[in-house]
């Protein structure tokens, strides 16, 4: 996805005279309300932790969406701390619901992640005490429900009519909201129950949507009805917004078959609450469809669906047949590499596909359902056709993060024959919203690239950095060089490398001229290689773009992190730290050998607090270490606190004994800034190579 860029006016004129020591980035903690209607423009409270003085853009993830900010009158000796700041939203008759992601440029650097519902409806905020029927606000159906359950025991009411036999769905985004909110150590748990006039209830749901509720509900009688929505728990949060979209209109959670080719025309079964009667739509993706998952919009005669997940892919696929296949003995035959389109149709079901497959091939079997709002929590197993298990799994993991999903990675056929593909739901469940897609694709030598976090602060003349790590896949073991493109205007990237074999991380160096503008732009991050997989075997070219992570703080002050749409790079006002100078840039190590580098800072005037200096990225654990096998960073020789107003300190490090020969490995060296327990802002000296050379050179 792009973003919307609104082109930088203020900020460029607050850039000279605001100088502002001891702050750090806004931490978007929520939108007031939280969604805005296509095709209408309405204005929204941004509520954050630390100043966004001075903002003057807002990014928007998608298109169709933009955002102005309405600058409030500054008086005079006013201390720059605007935590709560109104931006002008519209969103065009195109703009397609959902989540967007949404940030603020400031000149203390782009603020985190805040989260923006499109809907289709009217958008209705609470309005004074409306904790009991009595005050519930008043709605027309249909509608979309916002407001905050923002105190321990808030219980908040919403009050509507309907005729005999209206069927309604009420969607509640609340929980997943809080995902990638940068400091939100507790979520909420929100309970949606719809009650009657005399309060008796009609219907309650607690988790539907992962941590948020969904009800489908048909009114038998005609009626005023209350839509009573609270925690589960009965707390509270400030920050705690939640949308509840209510509609007549059939609300689709899925498609069958879910996995769709490319190019293809296909015809899918709509799956969901109270669907039409004709309940197929046939569509083609286009031919230029990049694969991967799509929120999509299906046009039907009555207008087009809400977005529903489909997974495109380029794969031959097929669909699960109407035989008996609960067995291996009465497996539906396919082919791999292929997609398989299935699902879990009734509670004990059991799918079993019979494929035939060579001694010694390498195959990858991954299944795509609970991440694309399918209910099914699979289970995937490989048995022999006599029903012996060769391999199975559970949940997945990509990056740091686990998902309900299953995923066989890199099975190796243990002789020529058939084999069976069992899958079921952990729990024995099932229904229409069960489906899935298991794909089957030769497990090939490659990589996936993650870029930590999702954003880089600038300022004129400093430098700063972003740390790429690497997952290698099926016997993948060569040097990725790393790339990015789109830099904004008077930014220039060196750019780092992950080592062979086992090296992980990686990092690029930003830094900027000492008359740099204010500027800012989202960038992409790739890594290539040319990789030969043995001395016979011809070289390899691969290429992999990085998906990108905010940190997320979690209870304890623990740091986790959620995938958001793109890195962001700005240029802002200068910062608490001005520049961090090395005494050298080159160095050449000897094994056994260790080499210090001093370390100076320029302070902004009035800056005092203490800055720490590091060679990693670490907070409380180590996260990216770019150092080269055998090297390390010698804290216990390094003065690396800088109390109080001293302005130097330096760094040790030590090649071990047997350190092997590296030419030029890019390290980062960084001076940070505390500004609470679990939140910094890093500063980058410039580059610093470390070379490592045998002991009789």
């Amino acid at each position: 996805m792009k973003f919307a860029l609104p082109f930088l006016t203020t900020l460029s004129i607050l850039l000279p005279q605001l100088v502002i020591a001891q702050t750090g980035y806004p931490m978007i903690m929520s939108l007031k309300p939280t969604a805005l209607q296509v095709g209408t423009a309405a204005e929204i409270e941004f509520h954050s932790r630390y100043s966004m003085f001075g903002a003057d853009q807002v990014l928007v993830s998608g298109q169709g969406v933009s955002g102005e900010v309405l600058h409030p009158e500054k008086k005079a000796g006013e201390t720059p701390a605007l935590i709560i700041m109104k931006v002008r939203f519209t969103a065009d008759a195109t703009a397609t619901p959902g989540v967007r992601d949404v940030k603020i440029a400031t000149p203390q650097g782009i603020s985190t992640v805040g989260q923006l519902v499109i809907v289709q409806d009217p958008v209705v905020y609470e309005t004074g005490d409306n904790n009991t029927r009595e005050q519930a606000n008043e709605l027309t159906i249909p509608a979309t429900a916002c407001g905050v359950i923002d105190k321990n025991e808030d219980v908040d009411f919403f009050k509507f009519t309907v005729e005999a036999g209206a069927e309604l769905n009420f969607h509640v985004r609340c929980s997943r909201l809080q995902d990638r909110i940068h400091d939100m150590q507790r979520h909420a748990d929100p309970m949606l129950t719809i009650r009657n006039a005399m309060g008796g209830t009609v219907a309650a749901s607690d988790n539907h949507f992962f941590g948020d509720p969904f009800l489908a509900v048909k009114f038998e009688r005609a009626g005023d009805y209350f839509l009573e929505i609270r925690d589960v728990r009965f707390h509270g949060n400030t920050y705690w917004e939640y949308s509840v979209e209510i509609t007549s209109r059939p609300f689709i959670s899925n498609v069958y078959p879910m996995g769709i080719s490319i190019g293809q025309e296909t015809t899918v079964e709509l799956v969901g609450s109270h669907l039409p009667v004709v309940s197929h739509v046939t569509f083609t993706l286009p031919a230029d469809t990049a694969p991967g998952l799509l929120w999509k919009q299906l046009a039907r005669k009555d207008g087009q669906t809400n977005p529903v997940p489909l997974y495109a892919t380029t794969l031959p696929v097929v669909i699960e047949t109407d035989q008996d296949n609960t067995l291996p003995a009465t497996a539906q035959q396919v082919a791999v590499p292929g997609g398989i389109n299935g699902r879990i149709s009734a509670d004990s079901d059991v799918d079993c596909f019979r494929f035939e497959a060579k001694k010694g091939e390498h195959y990858t079997f991954e299944v795509r359902a609970r991440r694309y709002q399918s209910s099914l929590d699979p289970y995937l197993r490989i048995i022999s056709l006599d029903g012996k298990q060769l391999s199975e799994n559970d949940d997945l993991k990509d990056f740091k993060r686990s998902f309900a999903d299953s995923r066989i990675e890199n099975w190796t056929v243990p002789a020529d024959g058939e084999y069976a593909l069992e899958i079921r739901d952990m729990h024995l469940r099932g229904g229409d919203s069960y489906v899935y897609l298991i794909e089957a694709t030769k497990a090939e030598p490659h990589f996936i690239l993650y870029a930590d976090t999702d954003k880089t602060l600038l300022a004129p003349g400093a430098s700063g950095v972003v740390f790429v790590q690497v997952e290698r896949k099926n016997g993948f073991t060569g040097e990725i060089q790393l790339q990015i493109e789109d830099l904004p205007a008077g930014v220039e990237a060196i750019c780092g490398r992950i080592l062979p074999d086992k090296g992980r991380d990686g990092c690029i160096i930003l830094r900027t001229a000492p008359d740099a503008r204010p500027s800012i732009g989202n960038v992409r991050i790739t890594g290539t290689s040319t990789w030969k997989p043995s001395e016979d075997a011809e070289p390899i070219e691969l290429q992999a773009v990085a998906s990108v992570y905010q940190e997320t703080y979690q209870p304890g002050g623990g740091r986790g992190h959620w995938p958001v749409e793109s890195h962001t790079v700005s240029i802002g006002a200068p910062q608490d730290v001005r520049s961090v100078k090395l005494s050298e840039h080159d160095i050449t190590l000897k094994p056994g050998e260790s080499k210090k580098i001093e370390v100076t800072i320029e302070r902004a005037e009035g800056f005092d607090k203490n800055v720490s200096l590091d060679m990693r990225f670490f907070h409380l654990s180590e996260f990216c270490n770019t150092f080269p096998p055998g090297v390390t960073f010698d804290e216990s020789k390094s003065s690396k606190l800088i109390t109080g107003k001293n302005s130097t300190g330096h760094v040790v490090v030590t090649a071990a004994a047997d350190a092997a020969p590296v030419d030029r490995q890019l390290i980062p060296v960084t001076a940070n800034v505390s500004l609470n327990f679990v939140m910094k802002t890093t500063f980058s000296a410039d580059p610093l190579w470390i070379s490592v050379v045998p002991a009789a050179e």
